[in-house]
Formats: structure tokens, sequence, C-alpha cells
């Protein structure tokens, strides 16, 4: 390469970077009060910053492109799933050739070559994957997933990576922050999360909207709607008829499944006077789909990004701390302050405390993990230590285990040894950590600690 056109390539550099120099080579009011201006930040996110985007679909994709256009270099994205004729509207970073292989591989080798510098990393694989190491690398994570368990377990796992001091106060030198979006139809929210600072995913659990469910009674006696017709099939027929034997779970995935619920959901919906039974709402109802609008996963990304690039400069205050976007009636978006929960499981680095009535049998804890507001467990597995020996309670995602331990919840909480005081340990799907509960009894019992 000749001089001048070295200096044609610098000279390309300078303006490619000029608007952002801008935000960070000058102050300004809205700067946060730690900001000093330097050009040296710059070469921060360029060459050291190290961001990791969790999702490679609708928000992954624009996430990725912003961030590595902002200057971001060092950018891991991790997703275990692969490309669909279906993404191809709004998951841009991915072509037709691309069905059936990974997204955050293709993801990554459109944008490292797009995008001079950029060195993202692919991960193919499931969050749960990977190890508290790996996450402990990460200046910042940001989060497009769509499914709640999945984000409650990564906001688990920064909340493992805290550390405390002497006098049980906050090392904000290991506080990673969080960035989440989601979005749903024209719908969507940007949110930040300092873990043991602000509100955590936990914290907020009531704001995310209930699985859209049919009663029973309604889909098997008087349907009305074609979404009636198809979870009749799902719920109903699906287990009568074992279409592909009675070990078969039914995946919405697979197109022989789907074309079968549809059939059996036409049959019914012709029976009741129901129309609209297609192909598309069978698969949407049998994956829970809600319609992605890719404007909307535009928006929010940027949000998203802009927080990220907030945190990693200082040059301008960060949102506090949870925004809502709402396009369905024209655009409309606000911020509020989400608060923290005092007894939050995951962030209030206190002891949980169960209250219960003495005569409580072992489901009545199950039932309060999985339906009490502060806990919404999916399938938790409890266990104990008595006489400094483990006891597996109950556990329902292990087939063996759950048969062996199925009676105990028909048991009285004394008949298994669990006293006033006594510490359960809970794990679940939806935290990567195991819970430890204190019991509290409405009365004290004298309990044989000798059994």
């Amino acid at each position: 390469m000749s001089s001048g056109e070295t200096q044609s390539v610098n000279d390309y550099q300078q303006r490619k970077w000029q608007h952002i120099r801008k935000l960070l080579e000058r102050s300004g009011p809205f700067c946060h009060p730690d900001f000093e201006p330097s050009p040296e930040i710059l070469d921060f996110i360029m060459s050291c910053c190290k961001v990791l985007i969790v999702g490679a679909g609708g928000l992954g994709c624009e996430l990725l492109k912003d961030l590595a256009l902002m200057g971001f270099r060092t950018i891991h994205i991790v997703d275990m799933d692969t490309i669909e004729l279906s993404n191809l509207n709004r998951q841009f970073l991915f072509r037709k050739t691309d069905i059936g292989l990974s997204k955050s591989k293709c993801a990554v080798e459109f944008v490292n070559k797009r995008i001079p510098g950029c060195k993202a990393v692919a991960h193919h694989c499931a969050i749960q994957d990977l190890d508290e190491g790996f996450y402990r690398q990460f200046h910042i994570v940001v989060c497009g997933l769509d499914s709640i368990v999945a984000r409650r377990w990564l906001n688990g796992m920064l909340m493992s990576l805290l550390q405390y001091n002497d006098d049980r106060s906050l090392d904000q030198s290991s506080v990673i922050p969080l960035v989440d979006g989601g979005t749903e139809g024209f719908k969507g929210n940007a949110r930040l999360i300092l873990p043991g600072m602000s509100a955590c995913i936990e914290c907020t659990l009531d704001l995310y909207p209930p699985q859209k469910t049919f009663p029973l009674c309604t889909i098997a006696n008087t349907p009305r709607l074609p979404e009636h017709c198809v979870e009749y099939v799902k719920v109903i027929q699906w287990a009568k008829e074992n279409p592909w034997g009675a070990t078969t779970q039914l995946d919405g995935d697979d197109p022989q499944h789907v074309a079968w619920v549809l059939e059996k959901a036409q049959e019914r919906a012709i029976k009741h006077g129901i129309t609209n039974v297609t192909y598309r709402l069978t698969q949407g109802v049998l994956k829970n789909i809600i319609p992605a609008v890719a404007s909307t996963n535009a928006a929010i990304a940027a949000a998203c990004a802009t927080e990220v690039f907030k945190l990693a400069t200082s040059c301008c205050t960060n949102m506090n701390n949870y925004m809502v976007l709402n396009m369905a009636d024209g655009v409309y978006s606000y911020t509020f302050n989400a608060e923290r929960r005092p007894d939050c499981v995951a962030c209030s680095n206190t002891t949980r405390v169960l209250e219960l009535e003495s005569n409580a049998t072992l489901q009545t804890i199950y039932d309060k993990l999985c339906e009490d507001q502060a806990y919404l467990m999916k399938s938790p597995g409890i266990t104990t230590v008595i006489n400094g020996r483990n006891k597996t309670l109950y556990m329902a995602s292990v087939k063996s285990i759950e048969e062996r331990t199925r009676d105990n919840l028909k048991k009285k909480i004394t008949e298994l040894g669990l006293f006033n005081g006594a510490e359960i340990l809970v794990a679940d799907v939806t935290t990567p950590n195991t819970i430890t509960i204190k019991l509290k009894f409405d009365e004290n019992i004298d309990v044989d600690m000798t059994r």
C-alpha cells in the first residue's frame, strides 16, 4: 500500500468515528458526573471493552449490528437455536441459504465480514452450558431473549458473581451490568439492571404478562375461537390418540405433528361452526408464538445499545431504569424507576423465610414455591440437611427420583424431620444457584431431632 493509500485509509477512519468522538472528547450538560472527555475512551471501546449479547434472534441481530457499528469490537453472542424460514422477515443477518445453520455463527460471520475490525465470537449452546468464568470476563451483558425462564437464570448468574466486603457492603467492582430488552408485537421494553444495586428480574416478575391459557371447560365443551380448537387437540386429543406412540411428545417444530394437529383442529372447528384455523395459527398456539414486528425490534435494540454505550463511556447518565414503548396506537414511551424488593429471592442478600402452618405438608411448600409471587418456580427440587446428611425430599425434574420421593408430598413436614427454623435447599431451572430458605412455623413445635 502506497503512502497516499495509507493516508486515505487513515482519513477514512477519522471520518468514520468523528460523530462518536464528538460525544466522547467534549463535555456537555447531560454527561455523567464522573465523565472526563478523552480520546482514550474510544480506544477502550475498540480494544478492551467486552460485551456479551444473549440471543441471536430479532433483537440479537439488531444489537450485534448496532454495537459493532458503534465501535465495540470484542463482542460475544450466545444462542442455541438454528435458522428457520420464518426468521428471515426480521432477522436480517440471515439468508435463505442459512436455513438450518446456527444463528449465532451466521450472525457473527456476517458482521465480521461487513464491519472491518470487528471480532465477534459465536457460542452455539444454551446459556446454562457456560460457567461462571465465562460470564465473569465481560464488562456488560445485553439480553435479547424471548424466554422469561432464561432471563431469570441469567439474572441469577450475574447475582452469583457479586462479591461483598467484610462489612457486607457490595464490592462494586464485581457488578456486571445487565441491559435487557423484550418485544411483543408493537410493544416493547428496555431496562438497565445493576446487580445488587437496582431492581433485578426477580424483583419485577409481576411486570411480565402471564402466558395465555384457555380454561379446560371452554376448550372441551364450548369452543368459540380457532385457538380453542387447536388447544383442544394439543391438550386432550393428542394424548388420547397417540398418533406417533405413547412416548412421543408433541413438537411444534415438527411439520408432521403440526399438520396432524391442524387437520384435527379443522375437523373440530367445522363441527362448532368456527373458521380461520390455519397452519400459521396452529403453530402459533403450539409454540405460544407472538407475531414479531421488525420495527419494534429495531427501536428496542437501539435503546439497549445506547444504554450499553453510555455504560461503557459514561458520556451520558443512564436510564433510570425501565423504559416502555407502545407503538400499537401511534408512538408512546415512558420511563419509570422499578424498585428493588427487600425480600427478593435473587438480590436481597438476606435469608429467605417461608412462613407455614405447623401441620403443613411438603406439597404446601412445593405449591408456594410455584405459585407465590416471590418465587414463581417451575419444577423445584427440595432437599435438606438432617444430622449432617443431605436428604432429597422431592425432585420433579428427574423421573426416577420423582417416583421415589412422590409420597413425601403428602407427609407433614414435621414427619420429614423439618422443624421450626430448619432450612431447605431449593434448585430450579429459573436460577443457576441453590436457594436456601428458612422455615417459620406459626407456633413452635418440639420435634425429636434424633429420629
